[in-house]
């Protein structure tokens, strides 16, 4: 038999499951406080976040305040005005670096569509020539010779009433007898 009595085991047990009991609400409260803690500290990571963002802010805008110092005090730079825009294409193409001597005319590429008894392009482009200052006719009066010699070219032959070539055809009047791009290319690929 054994020597304790029941009423030891008893105390034993009680004692057990009081413990047990308490060592489950410690836990619970541990973690509790635990995932207040872990709160907390988002806040902090997310508070720190945004002051940063708002001293980079203040930092930028200082900046700005210093590099309008400089602007205005050194360098003198200013918004652009009215008058410094250009109004049309004509004057964006003045702008253009004549090209040097001896190179090729560049390739332009245009669209024209060509009705039977329609002049309005050689009429506009008359008129345009007629509106240019001197100087610069050489340009508006080679246009017109290629716009007219190009309306005549469809008239006259089975060309397609747009008036235009694709790329490769225009490279291979270029290029004259020898064989284009495109052709030197297919061989290569044989």
């Amino acid at each position: 038999m054994s020597t304790t009595s029941p009423i030891h085991r008893l105390g034993w047990a009680a004692l057990f499951a009081i413990s047990l009991t308490l060592f489950l609400a410690l836990t619970l409260r541990v973690n509790a406080v635990k995932s207040e803690v872990r709160a907390m500290e988002r806040q902090i990571v997310a508070i720190e976040r945004e002051t940063l963002l708002l001293e980079t802010e203040f930092q930028t805008r200082a900046s700005q305040r210093q590099l309008a110092a400089w602007n205005q005090l050194e360098f003198g730079y200013a918004a652009p005005r009215a008058d410094q825009y250009l109004d049309n294409r004509r004057e964006v193409a003045a702008l253009g670096a004549p090209t040097a001597i001896g190179a090729p005319q560049p390739i332009r590429v245009a669209k024209a569509v060509v009705d039977d008894g329609d002049d309005g392009a050689i009429a506009s482009l008359s008129r345009s020539v007629r509106e240019t200052p001197l100087a610069d006719r050489t340009a508006s009066v080679t246009a017109a010779a290629g716009l007219l010699a190009m309306s005549n070219a469809a008239k006259a032959s089975d060309m397609p009433r747009e008036g235009t070539l694709d790329l490769a055809q225009r490279l291979g009047e270029l290029a004259g007898p020898e064989k284009t791009f495109a052709e030197r290319f297919a061989e290569a690929g044989q």
